[in-house]
This record gives structure tokens, C-alpha cells and sequence, in this order.
């Protein structure tokens, strides 16, 4: 993906910066992160033609027979984070939170297998797609064999879904790079609705499986699924208006 929109300068560095004010305890408290994720578009959002466009094509080109998903351990409807260590002095966690902290490290696992999976399969299932950018199907980079940055997070997307991850969990992400205009495409996983972790296809923004706070060089543009989109908007948090406005 190689569409250059207007730049927006060091606006990364910026909302890592406001991260740093007002906050306390931060080893106890995770706080809330500089991007409202799930924004409702502009009416005239350039995005949203594409997105909707391979929507439409996503839903329809459906294999007409798909095996069946086994069902693996630890998916389901949770995206909370695992539950905290015990401090000195505190009662040993329940079975209920024992529960937790063991479904939220089996997806853990599964989500870092799937991204070093995909990044390993990029390196000889990767293909531009020349002038033209095009937004391929799941079916479309199967039976192609292959494909770019957007055809291959298709394999994650639809993986994590089909293994137990929820669809309030999962999404499609373009990111940017404001350093040099580039754009991407990688898979959001939202256990953590404010940080979410970044599954990135190729390996061009990341390898493993790092947190989006972790990558202060890419800012995230779109969120979206087959069904739905979002635009991703900076989050007011104090001292983020002063520190735009002393910016040079």
C-alpha cells in the first residue's frame, strides 16, 4: 500500500509525549492509550470506498465448502487482559481467576504462533501487486498463492476468528508512517481495548507480536472488519493540547 495522504509531522512522538503526563502508579494502572479506535468515519472519508468495495467482495467470494473449524483452547468472548499477579499479603486468586489468567496466556500463544507463522509464509507467498493497488479477498490470495502486505493479513484476520476470537476482538488496521508517507495493513487484536496488539503480516512495521504503544513510528488510520469500519482519532488526555501547541 504505498497511498500517501496529508502528512501529519510528529504527531506520533506528540501523543507518545502526552502519554508520559499525569500518569501515576503505572506498574499497577495501565493507562488509557493516546487513540480512540472506534471512531465513526467522515461522511467523506477516502477510506471508506475501498473498505466498503472489498466488503462487499470479501462476503461474497466464499468457498463452497469450507472444512470445518475445530475448536481450540482458549478462544471464545473474552478480550481481558490476565488477571494480576498476587501482591504480598493479598488472598490466593479463585478458580474463577485462575480461569481467566489460563484462557487469556492460551491466546496469547495462539495469537504470537499465528503472526510468526504468517511473517515466516511472507517470505515465500509475498507479491506486489504492481501500479494498481488491490485489496485481494481470502479467497482471491488462496488461489493466487499469495499476495502483498493486504492480502496476506487476510490469513490472520480470518485464522483468529475462525480459532475463537470474537469479532469485537479482531479487526483490519491500516497504519501509517509518517516519516516517510507509507501505509500498511496488519491485524489489531484488541484484549486490551486501548493497546491493542499488532499482528503484522510481512514484517515491514513489526516482527512478533508487539503492543500498537510499542511502535511510536506508525499511527493507526483505519480499523474495520467485513462488516463494519471505524476511524481511528487522538484521544484528548491532559497536557496533549500544550504540548501541540509548543511544538515546533
Amino acid at each position: 500500500m504505498r497511498r500517501r495522504i496529508v502528512r501529519i509531522g510528529s504527531l506520533a512522538g506528540l501523543l507518545g509525549l502526552a502519554l508520559s503526563l499525569g500518569i501515576g502508579c503505572a506498574g499497577l494502572v495501565r493507562p488509557r492509550g493516546p487513540y480512540d479506535y472506534f471512531s465513526l468515519p467522515d461522511p467523506t472519508d477516502p477510506w471508506s470506498r475501498k473498505i466498503a468495495g472489498w466488503q462487499r467482495r470479501e462476503l461474497a467470494d466464499v468457498p463452497a465448502s469450507d472444512p470445518a473449524t475445530p475448536a481450540v483452547a482458549g478462544g471464545g468472548e473474552s478480550g481481558r487482559a490476565a488477571a494480576p499477579a498476587v501482591l504480598p499479603g493479598m488472598p490466593a486468586p479463585g478458580l474463577r481467576a485462575k480461569y481467566s489468567e489460563f484462557r487469556a496466556m492460551r491466546k496469547r500463544s495462539l495469537a504470537r504462533s499465528t503472526a510468526e507463522w504468517i511473517q515466516e509464509q511472507a517470505q515465500a507467498h509475498y507479491m506486489a501487486d504492481g501500479p494498481v493497488d488491490h485489496w485481494a479477498t481470502l479467497e482471491e490470495t488462496l488461489r493466487r498463492d499469495g499476495d502483498d502486505c493486504d492480502g496476506l493479513e487476510l490469513l490472520v484476520y480470518h485464522a483468529l476468528r475462525d480459532l475463537g476470537f470474537s469479532e469485537r476482538e479482531v479487526y483490519r488496521a491500516i497504519v501509517y508512517r509518517p516519516s516517510d508517507g507509507q501505509h500498511h495493513m496488519v491485524t489489531l487484536w484488541f484484549e486490551d481495548p486501548d493497546d491493542p496488539w499488532v499482528l503484522d503480516p510481512t514484517g515491514a512495521m513489526t516482527t512478533g507480536m508487539p503492543r500498537m504503544s510499542d511502535l511510536p513510528a506508525w499511527v493507526p488510520l483505519k480499523v474495520f472488519s467485513d462488516a463494519s469500519e471505524y476511524t481511528v482519532r487522538p484521544r484528548t488526555v491532559p497536557g496533549l493540547a500544550d504540548a501541540l501547541a509548543a511544538a515546533p
